[in-house]
């Protein structure tokens, strides 16, 4: 295999990143390419109009090379920047869980996997989480007291990433999420997606204009034997993804739409 993609969509300075370089290059030659800022929630958007602004910064002797893009523009840059595309295309770690069908489309971390289906390369992500109070772990997971926990997490994703590979995995790309928590004797189900949606999130302010206000919330779909029931268990969720496709149509609906 060639070289080992790792991109994100928390950019730059996201505590995962440098323990996740280390951790992958036993696997091989890893080459990192992010965006400079923050992307979250930004799914699978490409950059059309404006130019991708390309830069390549040290960071504790890894060079990283940052876009002004996406993280699919990452995914793109980083196909056509080095002299060979990469062989896999790996994602994360992304701070907080990237689960349940509603969440894993508007993923940044899952959209720069499925660039990497656009381009034939195999993709997979990572992303952890808790439950409780996420704006206070957001605040301690940027701490030196977390930085032994990035290493614990990037060693695990990098063996489960091992494994992964070493299987012929259904879908177009995987999916991984794994509780903060989570170490080498931490229970992993293959399972899918809960359908589940993030609800009303856009949310008014008194000035009349609108503003993003996020709580987690999955209403009574059943989780059991999903990513979200998984994860809620306190286990890791390996989660298989398709492109889009589409369900068996009726005779019946034939007859009345086709002319």
């Amino acid at each position: 295999m060639s070289w080992i993609l790792l991109t994100n969509d928390d950019g730059l300075d996201s505590p995962a990143l440098l323990p996740f370089i280390s951790a992958l290059e036993r696997l091989g030659e890893v080459r990192t390419v992010v965006p400079e800022g923050q992307r979250s929630w930004i799914g699978k958007a490409l950059t059309r109009f404006d130019p991708i602004e390309v830069a390549a910064v040290e960071r504790s002797g890894h060079t990283i090379v940052t876009v002004s893009g996406t993280p699919a523009d990452a995914v793109q840059v980083a196909a056509s920047y080095f002299e060979t595309p990469p062989g896999l295309v790996v994602a994360g770690i992304n701070l907080g869980y990237n689960h349940g069908a509603g969440y894993i489309i508007s993923s940044g971390t899952v959209g720069a996997c499925f660039e990497g289906w656009e381009l034939g390369i195999p993709a997979v992500g990572f992303s952890t989480g808790i439950r409780g109070t996420w704006i206070t772990w957001y605040r301690h997971m940027h701490t030196d007291e977390a930085v032994p926990v990035w290493e614990r997490l990037a060693e695990l994703c990098t063996e489960i990433l091992g494994d992964i590979r070493e299987v012929d995995m259904p879908g177009d790309v995987v999916s991984v999420n794994l509780p903060w928590e989570a170490d080498a004797s931490t229970p992993r189900r293959v399972v899918p997606p809960a359908r589940v949606t993030y609800g009303q999130i856009q949310k008014p302010r008194s000035d009349g204009n609108f503003a993003f206000s996020y709580r987690e919330q999955f209403g009574s779909v059943p989780l059991d034997g999903t990513d979200v029931g998984v994860n809620r268990a306190g286990g890791i969720a390996i989660t298989p993804l398709c492109v889009p496709t589409s369900p068996q149509v009726s005779d019946v609906v034939r007859n009345r739409l086709e002319r």
